[in-house]
């Protein structure tokens, strides 16, 4: 940017009463914009927030401190047993697939990065036609159009990110150890999951509330937690990205209780995909997801994030308006055929982290 110190961007970002943070993920880089309605503070903030995003300089002493920073992290992860599990589980899962390649790389790829790659990158992926535009606030259409398009202008034209490749189901249940000196042992048992706007999103999502989403009353809770007491807590998700993100069951045991653990999770699930939901199971799972729907688009903050992922995924642009229909509307056979249609329970990955205790030969 034409303010080429990152700590003088910040402050005169917050001496115009705005800010700006950035990330990325798997999907995609974000880079977001929060900044008074007054025009005679908005429209230099805009300014700014152009420069910073079409003419970033990535001056060497920040790309020094930014490696050095995610290097010290790599070195937190290996005293992480969740860390190593999830990274083993997402490499086993997607091979040399783009998702399989942990988002803050490795102390290889850190070291090599270099300021002209990450020039290159940018020239590349911060295109026009690679942008989604997300705003919220005190402006109209034609303001917020106007914004748009500026932003627009001052990025090259350039073409959308090349579709990723698929990847492949598993066709046998596969089993990792990531040994760790540790008294208890984190498991990850899951597979392929679904690309966001998969037409079976919403059974998904309301049979995953009573799978394991929805706290202490989901079945993997009552069963692994308080039935057994093996756990403090059991948590099944999908997550839907461009490609078929993971579903993914996850828990921390003691490690002489792996197995007792996996043999419930899996029978449960099993039990879950063949036969699918009761009818009181589904009607207080959907009594609680609705219920909790007006808290997650209480804010300007939360709503935004929803844009944005309507436009990146190319989703409805009546999501919001139809979201509370399309739950009400979910049949306990919804859910089953759209379990068995995803999750295959004989063929599931499961990756342990902790003191080994042999589980793993028993896992089917």
């Amino acid at each position: 940017a034409g303010i080429a110190d990152v700590d003088a961007i910040a402050r005169h970002f917050e001496g115009l009463g705005a800010s700006i943070n950035s990330a990325s993920y798997r999907d995609m880089a974000v880079v977001s914009l929060r900044t008074l309605s007054d025009s005679q503070y908005r429209d230099p903030a805009l300014t700014l927030f152009y420069d910073v995003v079409s003419q970033p300089t990535f001056p060497q002493s920040s790309l020094q401190r930014l490696r050095g920073q995610m290097l010290l992290g790599l070195q937190q992860e290996k005293q992480s047993p969740g860390a190593l599990a999830q990274k083993a589980f997402f490499q086993q899962l997607y091979g040399e697939l783009p998702y399989g390649i942990p988002p803050n790389g490795n102390e290889d790829s850190l070291n090599r990065i270099g300021t002209e790659d990450l020039r290159r990158f940018h020239q590349q992926y911060y295109v026009a036609a690679n942008m989604v535009v997300a705003m919220i606030g005190d402006i109209d259409r034609t303001q917020a159009e106007l914004i748009a398009l500026q932003l627009d202008k001052q990025l090259p034209a350039g073409q959308p990110a090349p579709p990723l490749p698929a990847a492949n189901k598993l066709q046998q249940a596969i089993q990792e150890h990531v040994e760790f000196p540790s008294s208890q042992t984190h498991i990850m048992v899951g597979g392929l999951g679904v690309k966001r706007g998969d037409p079976d999103w919403f059974a998904l999502y309301v049979g995953n509330e009573i799978l394991g989403a929805g706290g202490f009353s989901s079945r993997l809770n009552q069963i692994i937690r308080q039935d057994h007491g093996l756990a403090y807590s059991v948590y099944s998700h999908f997550i839907p990205m461009a490609g078929a993100g993971p579903f993914l069951i996850n828990l921390q045991t003691r490690s002489d209780q792996t197995r007792q653990a996996l043999d419930l999770l899996n029978t449960t699930l099993s039990d879950f995909v063949r036969n699918g939901p009761t009818a009181q199971e589904l009607d207080a799972a959907k009594r609680h997801i609705l219920g909790s729907f007006p808290l997650q688009t209480a804010s300007n903050s939360n709503i935004v994030d929803y844009l944005g992922m309507i436009g990146f995924y190319d989703l409805p642009l009546n999501y919001l308006d139809t979201y509370i229909g399309n739950v009400e509307q979910v049949e306990v056979d919804d859910v089953r055929q759209a379990f068995q249609r995803i999750v295959q329970p004989d063929a599931l990955l499961t990756v342990t982290a902790g003191q080994d205790s042999g589980a793993a030969e028993t896992v089917p």
